[in-house]
């Protein structure tokens, strides 16, 4: 007898697409010239049908060349892009740690974006107020630097406090889109233990990566995307091993070119 697991995510046929600047129009009087017979926008189809499970507590990686739907995923997951067709149920609180820089107002201080995204992700005030101080001694950056604007923060920096407010709390799921691998080796270190103790607490972790080791070492099952949909869903060196052998045929068609 098979015991059915708690589903944390599930995907049904999801379509989900965004527009894209068309060539050749490239600012207003483009469009005007063009008498209004050229849209300026076409509609690009990124996700084609997906279908996806992922279970309440476990770690799982996402996998596919640039282009194959993953960010647009976890964006989706995270309430960010909309769906357009399809069903997606999201059972839990999400926290959401895109690409860097993703959710940042650059004009904003570090302390006005530790608010902003706190709102974003539904905390009350007090719960925000309670909040910084973890995320500032987490991230270990300065009263001083979290008064400055985020526009001059550096790579480091910035992954720094996007991780800290992310993790400030535990969350119920957690998306993470290739954000491991910015930062000095003693954060990194910091961030992988962060994680374990997210592991251990028994939230999902939804994980975008290329970095296998890292895939290796926090995922125990995923999937791999092939133009918008799931090619293989499975245990993480089953996806691993795909991964491999698609890139690899795709490199050496390169440069047999």
């Amino acid at each position: 007898m098979t015991l059915q697991r708690d589903i944390a995510i599930e995907a049904k046929d999801l379509h989900v697409s965004f527009l894209i600047q068309k060539h050749g129009i490239n600012n207003f009087k483009d469009f005007l010239f063009s008498m209004g017979i050229s849209k300026p926008f076409e509609r690009k189809q990124v996700l084609k049908g997906l279908d996806l499970e992922i279970y309440k507590g476990e770690c799982f990686g996402v996998m596919g060349r640039n282009g194959s739907g993953k960010s647009t995923f976890l964006r989706t997951v995270a309430g960010i892009m909309p769906v357009e067709k399809g069903e997606l149920h999201v059972n839990g609180k999400v926290a959401p740690m895109m690409a860097l820089g993703v959710g940042f107002e650059p004009e904003l201080t570090g302390f006005e974006n530790i608010k902003l995204l706190g709102v974003m992700m539904g905390k009350t005030r007090k719960q925000i107020a309670n909040s910084v101080d973890v995320i500032q001694e987490f991230s270990e950056l300065t009263t001083d630097e979290l008064e400055m604007q985020v526009k001059r923060y550096s790579a480091g920096m910035m992954a720094r406090l996007a991780f800290s407010i992310t993790v400030a709390d535990t969350p119920d799921i957690l998306i993470v889109d290739e954000a491991l691998s910015v930062g000095d080796i003693g954060f990194r270190e910091k961030s992988a233990n962060r994680i374990t103790e997210i592991q251990n607490s028994d939230a999902t972790i939804v994980y975008v990566s290329h970095n296998l080791n890292e895939l290796r070492r926090i995922c125990t099952r995923g999937c791999y995307l092939e133009n918008g949909k799931v090619a293989l869903v499975g245990d993480i060196e089953d996806v691993i091993s795909l991964y491999l052998e698609k890139n690899t045929k795709r490199r050496t068609f390169q440069k047999s070119n």
